[in-house]
């Protein structure tokens, strides 16, 4: 995305500025007063995902939503620094460069993943809150297909400038956003259609699947005492629900929540609900 072009029209532009912090010159958005929140967006996302639940977070907390590195208006200063440990330090660094000790770390589906290696990393210990968050592999055929593909995709360097041929498409947006489960508005749809047909999001986008790998953070579950909430949408057919009941499971000091009208991208469809579980596990 192009800061000069892009930015104006997007979502809670006010907010935003830039952060020089190496690898990577970081994009970020921040509002509101009190102890930190951070929150850490899905693969293929952006601070626009949570456009809807900020402002009601910033009203009790210091929010701050930032963007994977390469993926929206963060600029990666290196493509292979992806991986789920690599971008948890890289994150962790910058919060320490800027003095934030985040009360907890809210992250969507992989980012779900990511808060719970970058919690690790602070002290104190953050609580932890995942939002159908994506801590499981995928099974059967995808279980390898899937894995090679992005790692093919990524190596060529062709490949981001083939999966955004003809732009953005509002249909074909549509059609993946509902693969999930999810129903969005014209506005949500519009943001990620934009974002789909931006090459140097996709190629980093690309770039993170292929470099990641979720069973080093599963074997650790037992030992990650963070206190941890794990809301799902019911409806979620990118991430099952029961991804995160096994999950918890295996923590010591994890619960899950169910949102039963709500899909992959709850905190998009419904923003006050998931504030609402927020607020009462925070307290």
């Amino acid at each position: 995305m192009d800061w000069a072009r892009d930015l104006s029209s997007w979502p809670h532009a006010q907010a935003s500025r830039r952060i020089d912090h190496p690898p990577h010159r970081w994009h970020l958005q921040e509002m509101g007063k009190g102890d930190t929140l951070l929150l850490i967006h899905g693969a293929g996302a952006s601070t626009h995902s949570w456009r809807g639940l900020m402002p009601g977070l910033a009203d009790r907390w210091h929010v701050v939503a930032l963007d994977l590195p390469g993926q929206g208006f963060t600029q990666a200063g290196t493509r292979s620094r992806c991986s789920l440990p690599l971008m948890s330090d890289d994150i962790a660094a910058l919060a320490e460069g800027q003095g934030w000790h985040p009360r907890a770390v809210i992250g969507h589906s992989a980012g779900g993943a990511i808060a719970l290696e970058l919690a690790r990393r602070f002290d104190p210990r953050p609580r932890v809150i995942g939002i159908n968050a994506a801590l499981g592999n995928f099974e059967g055929v995808a279980g390898w297909l899937f894995p090679m593909l992005a790692k093919l995709l990524a190596l060529n360097p062709f490949s981001a400038n083939l999966f955004t041929l003809g732009g953005a498409s509002l249909a074909r947006t549509r059609r993946l956003i509902e693969s999930t489960g999810t129903t969005l508005g014209d506005e949500g749809l519009q943001l990620y259609a934009r974002l789909i047909g931006d090459r140097s999001h996709v190629d980093a986008t690309l770039q993170m699947m292929s470099q990641w790998r979720i069973d080093p953070l599963i074997d650790m579950l037992p030992g990650i005492d963070a206190p941890t909430l794990f809301i799902t949408g019911d409806r979620d057919q990118a991430v099952p629900p029961a991804t995160s009941e096994r999950a918890a499971a295996r923590m010591p000091d994890a619960r899950v929540v169910h949102l039963p009208a709500l899909g992959h991208l709850a905190h998009e469809e419904n923003p006050q609900a998931v504030a609402d579980e927020i607020a009462r596990f925070l307290g």
